[in-house]
């Protein structure tokens, strides 16, 4: 049996979203409607798919981990015990007692057929049945879209593309030509799973004639060639909620890809990413505009007009002796909540400093100067 990790390209350590994303990159490499009449090609897709059901599954993959550390996916797998009518036979329990103080699996005998059975179907409990694959939720698929700061404000519709793994329209997701049905498999007589010996162990595993359905499809489906599944771009109107932030996801259930063995469909996030503007600068809710004043407004106090998001002023007083960088607060006048109600827009007071001065000017701060006090001064 392939080492799973290896069938995927990915290290024991690897999380949850790195098998998912190198899943996909094979799926698509090796998928029959990129790789029309390369069998070896479709062979690989089918133990893309085996290794992505167990390591996809936390308890599934910490199951095969440890019996990996038994030995029972390594270098010389040979004989060991089989089920029978009364469970796992030809076991030896001081063997695996020994394994067990070598710093194997910490369970006991009476739980090795629980584990193995929720591990690969199981024929642990009775004549070694076993059970097909069960129903698979599709993957979760995100797609990006960029909206301008004007847009963000307002709330916007943007139409979004999809490529992904989708049912197969011709055949509806059977895998088998229209007016066909598949047949059971005569292998595993349609139990899905055979018994296989692996290491110490005679495990029951998806069978390889049918990969684990219990059925085979004699003729396949022309449009998907028995896989159920087409590779598509799907377009799908993405509503963009008036305040959105950077960064956030917005859900669409039921649109990412499909499902295997007729699981649900997994959801569709669309990240959005929101482009800076030129004027207003965001923090959550808030927004901050940089105003200039004069001087003389910001020492006598004054009334001037400020920008507000959308294209609109409004009128704001500067007290009388603002600093430079002084932040004044217009409530309501930032961003829309997603919840409700606006953010504020918050004023930085710049102090316009001439740069050239006309003689008037230059006499009136000289007097000015003589009447204000030495800011450097300790006394």
């Amino acid at each position: 049996m392939a080492d799973f990790y290896q069938t995927l390209g990915v290290s024991k350590n690897a999380s949850q979203d790195e098998i998912r994303k190198s899943f996909r990159k094979l799926a698509r490499q090796y998928h029959p409607d990129k790789n029309p009449g390369d069998k070896a090609a479709e062979e690989k897709f089918k133990e893309v798919n085996e290794a992505y059901e167990t390591l996809s599954d936390p308890e599934k993959r910490m199951q095969y981990d440890e019996l990996s550390r038994l030995g029972a996916f390594g270098p010389g797998a040979g004989g060991g015990f089989r089920p029978g009518a009364g469970g796992y036979q030809g076991f030896d329990p001081r063997m695996f007692q020994q394994w067990q103080q070598q710093g194997g699996a910490q369970f006991d005998v009476g739980d090795l057929g629980d584990i193995l059975g929720n591990l690969f179907g199981g024929a642990a409990g009775g004549a070694g049945r076993g059970r097909r694959r069960q129903a698979e939720r599709g993957a979760d698929l995100q797609a990006d879209v960029t909206v301008s700061f004007d847009d963000a404000l307002r709330g916007v519709t943007v139409r979004v593309p999809v490529e992904k793994q989708d049912t197969c329209e011709t055949c509806r997701g059977s895998g088998a030509r229209p007016g066909t049905t598949p047949k059971v498999c005569p292998e595993c007589e349609g139990r899905g799973m055979i018994a296989r010996n692996q290491g110490p162990f005679a495990l029951s595993q998806p069978c390889p004639r049918c990969h684990g359905q219990g059925t085979i499809i004699e003729d396949p489906c022309p449009t998907c060639r028995g896989t159920g599944v087409q590779t598509k771009t799907r377009r799908y109107n993405v509503k963009i909620p008036a305040g959105v932030k950077d960064g956030s996801k917005i859900r669409i259930k039921g649109k990412g890809e499909a499902g295997l063995r007729g699981g649900p469909a997994g959801d569709l996030y669309v990240r959005v990413r929101v482009e800076s503007d030129d004027l207003f600068e965001r923090r959550g809710d808030d927004l901050i505009v940089e105003v200039p004043v004069t001087v003389s407004e910001a020492a006598l106090g004054a009334t001037v007009r400020v920008p507000t998001p959308g294209g609109g002023r409004v009128s704001l007083k500067v007290p009388p002796g603002s600093q430079d960088g002084r932040t004044l607060r217009l409530k309501g006048k930032g961003m829309p909540k997603l919840k409700g109600g606006h953010g504020n827009l918050l004023v930085r007071l710049r102090v316009q400093i001439p740069g050239k001065l006309t003689k008037e000017q230059k006499r009136l701060f000289e007097q000015l100067a003589t009447t204000l006090a030495d800011p450097r001064s300790t006394s």
